[in-house]
């Protein structure tokens, strides 16, 4: 395999009393991963698998369509797991994000530490990619696993790429030379 594409689902349309698993794509957000498909097409995937939760589905489901592909859904590609962590700000939700990427081991807020998720993640990671020949597998997953991945894998700062990746974004990664190739993003404001 020479490229892993690492998607962020795209714009969810936020309901504050669920859980943001459960949270489906807003109006916008299927727009947008219907912009983000046409991006990808220039990468020639092969391959498109999915988290589990109902916004990286939808978002695979549009990418894989407008592709002409199908996707499957992979086990342990979920979000760092918040599921029981009540809705707060943007600004609280920075803070403790910054804290859960600068002491990984620690059970900062949800269920699981930051290393318990990149674990899991790169397992699930490692099982796809194993026996994979296809020249581009895309992923579409979230945020917090795919910026703990980055850095796992390229030494960059996780946190600093969290905040980068916008609603859809996606990162080009070189597997054997553990790089990251190119960023994208199609949120407005976004790098």
């Amino acid at each position: 395999m020479n490229r892993l594409i690492l998607v962020k689902h795209s714009s969810p349309q936020i309901e504050k009393n669920k859980p943001a698993r459960e949270w489906k794509l807003s109006p916008e957000g299927k727009v947008r991963a219907g912009r983000l498909a046409k991006e990808l097409a220039k990468y020639h995937p092969r391959k498109v698998y999915s988290s589990a939760e109902l916004k990286a589905r939808e978002t695979a489901g549009i990418i894989a369509d407008k592709l002409g592909l199908s996707y499957q859904v992979a086990d342990n590609l979920q979000e760092h797991d918040r599921r029981f962590a009540p809705y707060v700000s943007e600004v609280e939700f920075q803070s403790l994000a910054r804290r859960l990427f600068e002491n990984p081991d620690q059970q900062v807020f949800g269920e699981e530490t930051g290393s318990q998720a990149l674990r899991r993640f790169c397992g699930s990671i490692e099982n796809l990619t194993q026996h994979e020949t296809t020249d581009t597998l895309v992923v579409v997953s979230h945020g917090t696993v795919i910026s703990l991945y980055a850095e796992w894998l390229t030494g960059c700062d996780g946190y600093t790429l969290w905040k980068e990746l916008g609603l859809p974004s996606y990162i080009v990664f070189d597997p054997q030379r553990k790089t990251i190739d190119h960023i994208g993003n199609l949120e407005e404001g976004k790098s």
